[in-house]
């Protein structure tokens, strides 16, 4: 098969890779579509001891199955795969489990690749007309969900009377504004520098996309989503949030820097970290996409994974329009 293959930081090589071979329980996946995602790119830079070179990234996608059962369906793959013996999937928490593996990491091969290995209890069929880019969308828009609900129950107030802000305008930040709309916040807010994206966001249904220096006044925001997790960000999180308001941390770029603790303190506001989704989480949000309730999921671009080298440099570049670009084998 083809691949899209990392062999040092910042080296992408397309070439040709061993076809992918299923234990018991899983089945091979004729990759369709697959996103590139942020812990894609922190890997990519060298970032990420988790993913040794080389390694076949990529955890986001949808395709055919060729074996097994589900042979001749389409899916989503939900890419988390955690020990049905383990406490926290037991509990019904199984994103937590300390034994947790995902796609993309040893010793499961990514999707970056015309064939994929999952197990077939990780498989969600869509639609036989879905555009598998559209549906390599359920991961990040999973996490999007996952977040937002996580971060709802926290509040001292039901979401359609909350003012609520994400910071960051890619794949989780869009996602999670959408979710938000549909699931009835009383006004959402979206911060984004890149004009661009703004311009994306706003496209997708997001009408209050502002620069950050338009956005909702200090100490006004119910729930605040913080989907870059930057020093920056976490400090515009730390001011905007109101008392006893909630801030959601959903990004993953390395330090600890800019959390206001005395004012979380003081002001008794709450924060948490988000991770992942749970199996139900994706699969309803493979319903959400598959019947439309988030919208048009117009705010994808889709390239040959041949040339993912060069979507990776765009996406460095901030030459990127799009929340999500989608590789297509």
């Amino acid at each position: 098969m083809k691949a899209l293959v990392q062999t040092a930081p910042n080296a992408l090589l397309y070439r040709d890779e061993p076809d992918p071979a299923p234990h018991p329980g899983e089945a091979i996946i004729r990759v369709e579509a697959v996103g590139i995602c942020g812990s894609d790119m922190h890997a990519i830079h060298g970032h990420d001891a988790r993913r040794p070179v080389p390694i076949i990234l990529g955890h986001e996608a949808a395709g055919r199955v060729l074996t097994g059962p589900l042979a001749g369906r389409r899916v989503a793959v939900n890419p988390l795969v955690v020990p049905p013996d383990c406490p926290f999937a037991q509990e019904g928490r199984p994103h937590l489990s300390p034994r947790r593996e995902i796609l993309s990491m040893p010793p499961r091969p990514g999707a970056f690749a015309e064939l994929l290995r999952a197990p077939e209890e990780n498989l969600v069929e869509i639609p036989e007309d879905m555009p598998a880019a559209k549906a390599a969308l359920a991961e990040p828009v999973a996490v999007a969900f996952h977040a937002v609900h996580h971060g709802a129950r926290l509040l001292g107030r039901p979401l359609p009377a909350a003012r609520c802000l994400v910071i960051g305008g890619g794949a989780i930040g869009l996602a999670s504004a959408l979710v938000l709309i549909q699931a009835g916040a009383g006004e959402v807010w979206l911060v984004e520098p890149n004009a661009a994206r703004r311009e994306t966001a706003a496209r997708a249904g997001v009408t209050l996309a502002r620069a950050p220096e338009a956005g909702p006044e200090d100490g006004s925001c119910d729930l605040v989503l913080d989907a870059v997790g930057a020093g920056a960000t976490r400090a515009a999180a730390s001011r905007l949030a109101r008392p006893g308001g909630v801030i959601v941390h959903a990004g993953l770029l390395p330090g600890a820097d800019g959390l206001d603790i005395r004012r979380l303190t003081l002001q008794e506001i709450t924060f948490t970290g988000t991770y992942c989704y749970t199996p139900a989480e994706f699969r309803t949000v493979v319903g959400l996409l598959a019947t439309g309730r988030l919208g048009a999921l117009d705010w994808l671009e889709a390239r040959p994974l041949a040339e993912g080298a060069r979507a990776v440099a765009d996406i460095d570049a901030g030459a990127v329009a799009a929340a999500k670009l989608v590789l297509i084998p």
